[in-house]
């Protein structure tokens, strides 16, 4: 693709406005969404993804249309997996439902703006140093592994990090909420409230989820503009998505699997691409190695929609047969 300056000022313009937007109508009236809300909103994000994919489609053609529905499923995958760790970080935090809206929506934007910087890097990268792929495949396969040993206590495990315990410390902060602001007067001191806590908390999870993220679209596609749309689309709406499921996140029990299953999958991806565009001295003389293939990206959409089918039907089956089990007991 040969994305003009043009093009990417108007996009940034529209995803800006439709962000503005979704914080007006949260700053105006704070609340928790209703299930057909949420739904409408979810329907809304979603139904803009594809229509900007069928413009691809139009402007740029099927191969780059594809490589962005890939990379925006692989990434809202990823983004779901999220909202386990953000549910933990609400009750933790004992959070209250008509204030989260506002913490997510920040955290998105805070996600937002640490994947555009990721996105950036690995770009140069990418551009300069071929062999990054390598690097890019072997962290997914190791991050693959490790979901994969976690299983599904994996959203279970929240651990405070050292600037979250830093400024619990150092800061002065009040005893409770004040609505959904940072700093609140408390005895005639200015302080600073939970809710920075959980901002905290909330951006320092996004950046670790970047790190999987990027190398993970980029290894679907190479076009910055397209990893970039992907991720956005991916993000916005993610609000929504976290009332509309609801309790129903606790029950995809097998989504790390799933997704330990996509990300090893392009990890493996990367390297054979890496492979086949070597140019490392010490690999195979510094000459391509001819034997890795090329994975097209039509069977990769295939391996990733069905990968994550399949986990989310199994986990909807498991959960049920518990819940009968567990019903059957209490009546016996």
């Amino acid at each position: 693709m040969n994305v003009s300056g043009l093009v990417w000022a108007i996009t940034l313009v529209a995803l800006t406005a439709v962000l503005l937007v979704d914080l007006f109508i949260i700053g105006r009236r704070p609340h928790e969404p209703s299930v057909r809300e949420s739904s409408l909103w979810v329907a809304f994000y979603v139904g803009l993804a594809l229509l900007f994919g069928v413009g691809l489609w139009l402007t740029a053609g099927g191969s780059v249309a594809g490589q962005f529905y890939t990379g925006w499923l692989t990434e809202y995958s990823l983004s779901v997996d999220n909202l386990f760790v953000f549910m933990i970080i609400m009750a933790r935090f004992a959070v209250p439902r008509q204030y989260q809206q506002k913490v997510l929506l920040i955290g998105i934007v805070l996600a937002l703006v640490m994947r555009g910087g990721f996105i950036a890097a690995g770009a140069a990268l990418i551009s300069q140093f071929s062999w990054v792929f390598y690097l890019f495949g072997a962290f997914l396969i190791y991050t693959a592994v490790n979901l994969a040993r976690q299983g599904e206590s994996a959203e279970e495990e929240f651990q405070e990090n050292v600037l979250i315990r830093w400024s619990r410390r150092a800061l002065p902060i009040s005893r409770g909420y004040d609505g959904a602001r940072l700093t609140a007067r408390e005895q005639g001191r200015r302080m600073f409230t939970p809710m920075l806590i959980v901002m905290i908390a909330i951006g320092t999870t996004d950046l670790i989820f970047a790190l999987d993220s990027i190398p993970a679209i980029f290894g679907i596609t190479h076009e910055p503009y397209l990893v970039f749309t992907a991720n956005v689309f991916a993000l916005m709406g993610l609000r929504q998505l976290y009332f509309l499921l609801g309790g129903l996140l606790d029950r995809l029990i097998y989504l790390s699997y799933g997704l330990a299953v996509v990300l090893g999958f392009i990890g493996v991806k990367l390297i054979l691409e890496a492979l086949a565009d070597n140019n490392l001295p010490f690999l195979n003389g510094g000459d391509p190695v001819g034997w890795a293939p090329h994975i097209p990206i039509w069977l990769s959409l295939l391996v990733i929609v069905a990968t994550l089918a399949v986990a989310t039907v199994a986990s909807l089956v498991k959960s049920s047969r518990d819940r009968r089990r567990e019903l059957a007991g209490a009546r016996g």
